[in-house]
């Protein structure tokens, strides 16, 4: 029986993406939803520069003692790392501490292909912000969908599926039964799972919320693809998280 799907070739033996550490905006928002106050408002001018909070540093710890605690046979050969500040400051501190604790890694190359979801206008808006001073927007976002909403100069999950398929595609050769780590951002972690999913096959996560701050997302190679063995994974992390 057919069962309509199509795998993706991606060619690792192994893709893990970890999230970045909590960013100060991440506190902004959670404060912002909390409240409901439309007039709390993050510090930086573009979302590239955003970095991590205080309790995001102690998470890229925790990420960097799970790195160092990974057998030979599940170490990353080959990591690539998200432009933005918050994910490579995540790196730097994994890098610092798995160095510390005896495993070797050093700078990781960036990609732009791995940067987050630009959302246009909204660029940096809480929701609250958005529901106060564009409603419509805020009514259409609800209407059409968290998948294919795509804001005035930004993207949809479905546009940044786009560009991460070209990147896992170009990237595909170098990585062949390779181990690989990407350090991004949850809209990447949703992306790859589109991905490979392959063609007619349903996504191994369907919102942000499954994919947490500092969360380990992994892929393993079965026969012709690669198949989600963790989501939005945060053992970790332990009780504090």
């Amino acid at each position: 029986m057919v069962d309509g799907s199509v795998p993706y070739g991606c060619a690792p033996a192994r893709l893990t993406v970890v999230r970045h550490g909590e960013s100060t905006a991440n506190e902004v928002f959670a404060r912002a939803e909390r409240t409901g106050d439309p007039g709390l408002a993050v510090a930086e001018e573009t979302d590239r520069q955003v970095p991590l909070s205080a309790a995001g540093v102690g998470q890229a710890e925790a990420l960097g003692r799970w790195l160092a605690g990974l057998g030979a046979r599940e170490r990353p050969h080959l990591v690539v790392c998200s432009p933005y500040v918050r994910a490579v400051r995540t790196w730097e501190v994994m890098a610092s501490v798995a160095r510390a604790a005896g495993a070797s890694y050093g700078p990781a190359p960036f990609d732009e292909r791995l940067r987050d979801r630009e959302m246009g206008v909204l660029e940096l808006m809480t929701p609250p912000a958005v529901r106060a001073s564009a409603p419509a927007e805020a009514d259409r976002r609800g209407r059409v969908g968290e998948w294919f909403y795509r804001p005035p100069g930004g993207e949809s999950l479905a546009d940044v599926t786009l560009r991460v398929r070209d990147f896992l595609a170009e990237f595909g050769p170098a990585a062949a039964g390779r181990r690989v780590l990407l350090v991004a951002h949850d809209s990447v972690v949703l992306a790859v799972g589109r991905v490979l999913a392959g063609i007619g096959g349903a996504p191994a996560a369907a919102a942000p919320s499954q994919v947490p701050n500092a969360s380990v997302s992994r892929w393993v190679r079965d026969g012709a693809g690669l198949r989600p063995v963790e989501i939005g994974g945060t053992r970790h992390l332990g009780a504090g998280r």
